[in-house]
Parts: C-alpha cells; structure tokens; sequence
C-alpha cells in the first residue's frame, strides 16, 4: 500500500510541476523592435521640449499570451525616478481593442493618433492627450521608463481623454487580469 501511495504522489506532483511548467512557458508578454528590457531608451523615444531633441515618437509594441478573458488593454509608460515625488506618466492608452496585439512606431504621436478603433489617450504630466518622450533633468541618475501592457476584463473602461495617470491606475487595477512589461532607461 505504501508504495502505490509514493507512486500516486510522485504522479500527482509530476502533472502538477508539468502544469506549472506550461504555465510559465507562455507568459503575458511584451516586446518592442526599438528596445529590449534593461536597455537604454533611443532618441526616437525622447521629448522634444524642454532642452530635450529627440523624435518623441512612442514605440513600437507587440504582446503576445494575453490572458484568458481579456476584454481590452490599456497602455502606460511611467517614470517613478522623476524628481517630482510623484513620478512622471508619459503615456495613457486604453479601451485598446481585444483582438489589437501590435501598435507601430507613433501610433500615439500627438496630433496623429493613429490607434486603433475605440481607443483613447490620457492626459500625460506635460498636459496633453498623446504620447511624452523621455526627458530627464540633465546630471539626473539614469530613469526607468516602464512601458506596460495591461489586460483588462472590461471592454471600455468608464473614462475619457480627461483622464490622469492617478485616475487610469486605479481603474487599471479594479479590472486587471494581467500585465506585461519592457523597462527602458534615459539619462542626458
């Protein structure tokens, strides 16, 4: 009897850990062709404006493994090292349709949206409804830029263009089913 019970726990716990290994194998995830995890933002990504001069264009973004139930995404770039106390939102993007997996390069650009269906853009820290490149006070550590994809299960959240990075957070997590992330870093 003792033997049939270690080879019932043994299959037990091997399903078990081969679960867990699919699981983990296909993660929530995402991925830019302008920038991998860890590396240094390019100028593509920077403000133009305030002593900065780059293409502030917001990048390039495919997500791949999206949880079950996903309804809508939202987007989020944020700089929690800007001196403000606060941190800095540079980008708000949600009610992203369901079935959106990829967005290119400027497709959040100021002036011209170009994102897809029913989606809307937040208010950024530099008062506008679109994109904000980096740009950081000059001899200031090196910041992080978290570029976020949230998966939401709701299919339009209840706000609009109105909306503050304190706003959309709270609401981003009422509703979250999961959220993948790239961390960028600028400095100058």
């Amino acid at each position: 009897m003792k033997f049939k019970m270690t080879i019932c726990s043994l299959l037990v716990s091997s399903s078990f850990a081969l679960l867990q290994g699919a699981a983990i194998a296909n993660p929530f995830s995402l991925r830019s062709p302008q920038l991998s995890s860890g590396e240094i933002l390019p100028e593509s990504m920077v403000f133009q404006g305030f002593g900065c001069s780059g293409g502030n264009q917001s990048p390039a973004l495919a997500w791949e493994n999206v949880p079950d139930g996903t309804k809508s995404f939202a987007i989020t770039i944020f700089d929690p090292d800007a001196p403000t106390g606060v941190g800095w939102w540079h980008w708000l993007v949600f009610n992203l349709p369901a079935d959106v997996r990829s967005l290119p390069q400027g497709a959040g650009t100021t002036g011209n949206n170009q994102l897809p269906g029913t989606s809307e853009q937040g208010y950024t820290d530099y008062g506008t409804n679109g994109y904000g490149g980096a740009c950081p006070p000059v001899g200031d550590i090196p910041h992080r830029y978290i570029i976020t994809v949230h998966a939401l299960d709701i299919a339009t959240l209840p706000t609009g263009a109105e909306t503050t990075g304190a706003k959309l957070s709270f609401l981003l997590r009422n509703h979250s089913l999961g959220a993948a992330k790239l961390v960028g870093y600028y400095s100058r």
